[in-house]
């Protein structure tokens, strides 16, 4: 049973190898949402998540018998790099099954870290599923990433370290995977303050525990699709689920739309990286239906490979309406071209690229088309481009989300 005085416990041991993570009140994100907003910031973990609290205190349950056997586990990678390094700390080896699909950084930082790597399936589930048959294979000790008592305990000291800086805490948004951060950080919340609300946050696209919870058992979700690569799970922790069902308030889901948001308010505000299942939580924000309560977002990590940066940097710009497309249609005269960059050049926009087609119409000296990518300060600015365009006498249809001009 998850117990106060394990949880002080583990609070104890994992100041060993843990970086204080102090809270961060956020003044933009207060502003925003009309409550007072606190970041804890497990991005800035050692590993670069929290999960190397639930790790290391696990592995010191441990017997030396069961430590000598190796330990084998499967992770889309934070739970990874948290079991390498505990493994090393304690000088004992460690193989990790890591989805195909995991980001390439998360990979060589756990090889890094001294453990053996494979890569097996395109989800966590199928990689643990190989872990598991390992283990019994080679008699190595497994240690599961959420569906643990003891790792669950571990990730709890989060909370232990939340009350002591902000005693008054009313809410805390919890990103959900498995389950074991919720499960420890709701339990130890509980046992500090029966009245404060714990909130799991899930990916829409991934969204077991809600299905569970609204089960009344464990739900395995037929499909994951989510770019929150650490909680993409089909399958929430059955040993867990019990302490979620008694200590998780509501579940907020989130799409992935939202997790572009998310990450330029922290980029542009705090100056802060985190990988999109932390993101989570920052989202959720904006779904909360209370003002003026102080409110806790728990930051899990900041894994985070520079494809997926580039990427969500990339449409961030375009969501913000710092980057958009246009098209619009010209005779095929000399001076056409020139003509539609000067109403822009006099609007303020920066032309980025353009895409010439002669070939739309079968009459190509009747028209073309002048596909216009651009920069612009943000919404008012894209419209006062757009306006400068139509009173010009050009019609130009801006290009959506989708890829199609309208």
């Amino acid at each position: 049973m998850l117990t106060l005085r394990k949880f002080e416990e583990a609070y104890e041991k994992v100041q060993e190898v843990i970086t204080p993570t102090k809270l961060m009140k956020s003044d933009y994100l207060s502003e925003q949402t009309g409550n007072q907003v606190y970041l804890k910031p497990e991005n800035m973990q050692l590993t670069g998540a929290y999960k190397i609290r639930g790790a290391y205190y696990k592995i010191s349950t441990l017997s030396q018998e069961e430590k000598e056997k190796g330990l084998i586990t499967a992770s889309a990678g934070n739970h990874a790099q948290g079991v390498a390094y505990a493994a090393r700390a304690n000088h004992v080896p460690a193989t990790i099954v890591m989805p195909t699909t995991t980001p390439l950084m998360k990979v060589n930082r756990t090889k890094a870290l001294g453990a053996e790597v494979i890569l097996k399936g395109d989800v966590f589930d199928e990689a643990s599923d190989y872990a598991i048959e390992l283990a019994e294979k080679r008699g190595m000790t497994f240690i599961h990433p959420f569906d643990d008592l003891d790792v669950a305990t571990g990730q709890g000291s989060i909370a232990m370290e939340i009350f002591k800086e902000l005693p008054t805490v009313d809410i805390i948004l919890v990103p959900i995977g498995g389950g074991g951060l919720a499960t420890g950080v709701s339990a130890l919340a509980k046992f500090l303050n029966p009245n404060i609300k714990v909130i799991g946050v899930e990916p829409a696209g991934a969204a077991c525990m809600k299905a569970s919870l609204e089960a009344g058992k464990v739900t395995t979700v037929e499909h994951v699709s989510t770019i929150a690569d650490g909680t993409a799970v089909q399958t929430p922790g059955k040993k867990i689920f019990p302490y979620i069902q008694q200590n998780i308030d509501d579940i907020i889901t989130i799409e992935d739309e939202e997790l572009i948001v998310a990450f330029l308010d922290l980029i542009e505000n705090h100056k802060m990286l985190a990988e999109n299942s932390g993101l989570l939580t920052v989202a959720a924000l904006r779904h909360l239906d209370v003002t003026g309560k102080k409110v806790v977002s728990i930051i899990s990590g900041g894994n985070m490979d520079v494809i997926t940066l580039a990427s969500l940097v990339q449409h961030g710009l375009i969501v913000r309406d710092r980057i958009f497309t246009v098209s619009v249609f010209l005779p095929d005269k000399p001076g056409e071209l020139t003509r539609v960059s000067k109403v822009i050049a006099q609007a303020q926009g920066n032309i980025i690229r353009l895409e010439h087609n002669q070939f739309v119409s079968i009459n190509r000296n009747s028209e073309v088309e002048l596909t216009i990518t651009m920069e612009a300060f943000g919404t008012e600015h894209k419209n006062k481009i757009i306006k400068a365009l139509k009173d010009t006498g050009f019609n130009p249809k801006l290009k959506n989300s989708k890829g199609t001009f309208y």
